[in-house]
């Protein structure tokens, strides 16, 4: 056997070894400090969302629902109305993976049809 020490152990002296940066043990949580921790007061900085940024979700902006039967749904033809449970001027439900997060109204972009936000859905619970 060799006199030379094992590389592994060259630096192994408990003082290299322990992480300086890291704090003396927490103590043991109480049981309400076990919940969820609390939303941020402001919301993060784009830093914190780049992992997600190019996350494909689909988006919807529904302007009504109409229920009707196969049949019916088989006579449709181009030019035919079908009537939806929505008046003209009522809020436009957006969804984002088939859960509402906002409502808004229709707008006219050049040629292009858009959507206002005008209420951001929040559901508490």
């Amino acid at each position: 056997m060799s006199d030379e020490l094992d590389p592994r152990q060259a630096n192994a002296s408990p003082a290299h070894l322990a992480p300086a940066h890291l704090p003396e043990e927490p103590e043991a949580p109480l049981p309400s400090e076990t919940a969820l921790p609390p939303r941020p007061s402001t919301p993060p900085v784009p830093d914190d969302l780049q992992a997600v940024f190019d996350v494909p979700v689909k988006v919807q902006a529904v302007l009504g629902r109409s229920r009707m039967d196969i049949g019916d749904l088989l006579r449709l033809k181009p030019g035919m109305v079908v009537e939806l449970d929505r008046r003209v001027g009522e809020p436009v439900d957006i969804f984002v993976n088939n859960r509402i997060i906002a409502r808004g109204e229709v707008v006219l972009i050049d040629a292009t049809l858009g959507i206002t936000l005008t209420e951001i859905v929040r559901k508490e619970g």
